[in-house]
């Protein structure tokens, strides 16, 4: 088709006004309020649209730069979108850490971080980077006793190797901040991290000066419960602490920069965490541009991403290959430098070389398979990543404005503020997990009533909550945690040779409406493990009872409609008291009108779509004495 011809074509269809866009969208609510249905409010507060057009993107200046162009909401990358694949190796024992980076790197990691906590001479040093060409793999190094002495081990490998220091890059996981709110307290003293950081900046500028030093730890925020915003604020208050201190102490704006790396989870609000990528770079880009560095390459922000830990679960554990696959493509779509995707099997023992080399395989699809690393800012340009960037962006930069009016990030941490926030995130999002308005499939939603797992797990959450500090702790948030404790204590239950927990669900009535309730019983008490006895129907109310009582459970669940509710309810539970009085009954729905009838005939309990589910569960645990 010619291009005449085209445009030919298009002029048979007229533009749509966004006024009747709207005008159809009510006509089809057939009076339904609009907001409630249609509109969503991020956990931040501001809202999503249905729909988006091009007139939102008014106002936003960015728009018109290039990848590569200050303010850098592009990336800086010209061709491609190629990031790195790295994997951190939880191990600190040297030989077995080597070994685990070496398969690793054969198995297409291009950077491996190391535990160093162990790491403390150089024959250990050179032990753990054997066989690793440090020219061509980036190595990052965590959880160091002393992060000055694993700089030094580290470049006397470089030297005794003969390599060009400057080809080498990768990091150390100096976080004063993150471990001040992790721990309670500080290194050692605020001026004596600082003196570090001095240090190592000064140190590692000379030795090996593509090494960042500084690694602003903001997936500890969103993995401690925070929202996208606060995490995105704070991780930008910490970054602007270090800039802040060591501008003081004499370096230029434009060497502490080159030095920061910003670490951030992805979670599993897909284009909101794309969202947030572009909005870190375009407000870091902002802060430093303020301290007037001399090269305006030196606003361009490096972003490691790493999925996050606190939605992911140990029952059902391969939906968490679900969503560490959509996480990463966020990390990818928004143009990460580099990202870490965990094992699915993290939340319950150490990951093997299956479970990691899957978690390799998934970034190396999106290369290889989906090609995403051959496009430029794959999200440019779309209505609503664009629109979310902005509010992101703003409500972003308002927290960060309040953090530095009291005084900057360690001030607002030793005032207690940055804790309470989160904790306030984190206990909203507690209460949606619990009556499911958050959803965690297998877990509070659609569980594998086959899943056992008490014999799998080798590891637990851990964490120094109960031990003194000077200031409030910000405590690892999982969110799985309190439904996997009910479940995990009713496989003990069983497995310590007491009756297993069952529900018998009673359906009569109105096919339809008793599937739906069944469905829905099943769900729910097969959060807490317990075995479900379902039904095709009753036919009568005699049948039915018989085969309740014979089945010896310890729940029957009645599952019909409300108006038969009126007809049969009362009836039924009266029958099977008579018989079995410590027997629980329970009705799937709410049906107004007849509550306090179906209770009085001995009905113990109402399940339905506005029950608490976590604390439903817990007092039916008690009820069953499951411990």
């Amino acid at each position: 088709m010619k291009l005449a011809d085209a445009d030919n074509l298009f002029q048979e269809f007229p533009p749509v006004t966004t006024e009747e866009w709207e005008e159809e969208i009510r006509k089809n609510l057939k009076g339904a309020d609009y907001a409630r249905k249609l509109i969503w409010n991020t956990p931040e507060g501001f809202p999503v649209k249905p729909y988006y057009r091009s007139e939102d993107l008014e106002g936003l200046e960015y728009l018109k730069t290039l990848p590569g162009e200050f303010p850098f909401i592009r990336g800086f990358r010209h061709v491609g979108n190629d990031w790195i694949i790295r994997q951190d190796i939880p191990s600190d024992r040297v030989d077995e850490a080597n070994k685990t980076a070496l398969d690793a790197i054969q198995h297409g990691a291009q950077a491996v971080g190391f535990n160093a906590r162990e790491l403390i001479t150089h024959r250990q040093m050179q032990a753990i980077l054997n066989g690793i060409d440090l020219e061509q793999i980036a190595v990052h190094f965590f959880r160091s006793r002393s992060f000055p002495l694993t700089a030094e081990l580290l470049h006397y490998e470089i030297d005794r190797r003969g390599i060009d220091p400057k080809r080498v890059t990768g990091s150390i996981n100096f976080d004063p901040v993150s471990y001040l709110l992790v721990h309670g307290d500080f290194y050692l003293s605020l001026a004596n991290d600082m003196e570090e950081a001095e240090y190592l900046v000064g140190s590692l500028q000379k030795k090996i000066p593509q090494f960042n030093v500084i690694n602003v730890n903001g997936s500890r925020f969103q993995d401690a419960g925070s929202t996208l915003v606060q995490e995105l604020a704070f991780a930008l208050a910490s970054g602007n602490e270090y800039l802040a201190g060591l501008t003081e102490r004499g370096f230029s704006p434009d060497t502490v920069a080159a030095r920061i790396t910003f670490t951030f989870a992805l979670g599993s609000s897909y284009f909101l965490e794309i969202a947030k990528l572009r909005a870190a770079r375009l407000l870091w880009s902002k802060i430093v541009d303020q301290y007037h560095p001399d090269n305006q390459g030196s606003c361009r922000m490096n972003i490691h991403c790493v999925t996050a830990r606190w939605n992911k679960t140990i029952f059902d554990p391969y939906v968490n290959m679900l969503r560490t696959t959509t996480e990463g493509m966020s990390g990818a779509l928004g143009n990460a430098d580099s990202l870490s995707i965990l094992p699915f099997d993290i939340p319950y023992e150490i990951p093997g070389l299956i479970a990691e080399r899957i978690s390799r395989n998934q970034q190396m699809i999106l290369k290889e398979e989906s090609h995403i690393d051959k496009v430029v800012d794959p999200a440019a340009g779309a209505y609503f990543i664009e629109n979310m960037t902005d509010s992101m962006a703003f409500h972003a930069w308002n927290l960060f404005k309040e953090v530095e009016e009291r005084g900057g990030m360690v001030e607002s941490i030793q005032q207690g503020f940055v804790q309470d926030a989160i904790a306030t995130s984190r206990r909203q999002k507690e209460i949606d997990i619990a009556q499911r308005k958050l959803l965690l499939l297998g877990t509070n939603q659609y569980p594998n009533l086959t899943d056992k797992m008490l014999d799998k797990i080798t590891t637990k959450d851990t964490g120094d909550e109960e031990s003194p500090s000077t200031y409030k702790k910000m405590p690892a948030f999982r969110a799985a945690e309190p439904f996997e404790k009910l479940r995990l204590a009713t496989e003990r239950h069983i497995a310590s040779g007491q009756k297993e927990p069952t529900v018998f669900l009673f359906t009569m009535g109105n096919l339809a409406m008793l599937r739906a309730r069944a469905g829905f019983a099943t769900n729910f008490f097969g959060c807490a493990g317990y075995r479900i006895i379902d039904n095709p129907g009753f036919k009568s109310i005699e049948q039915g009872v018989q085969e309740a009582l014979a089945s010896s459970a310890d729940i029957v669940v009645i599952c019909s409609s409300d108006d038969e509710y009126r007809k049969i309810g009362s009836d039924i539970t009266r029958k099977l008291k008579n018989q079995r009085p410590s027997l629980l009954v329970v009705v799937a729905g709410f049906p107004e009108g007849i509550v306090e009838e179906l209770q009085e005939a001995g009905v113990d309990g109402f399940i339905h779509i506005k029950s608490n589910l976590l604390e439903e569960l817990t007092a039916y645990q008690h009820r069953l004495g499951v411990q």
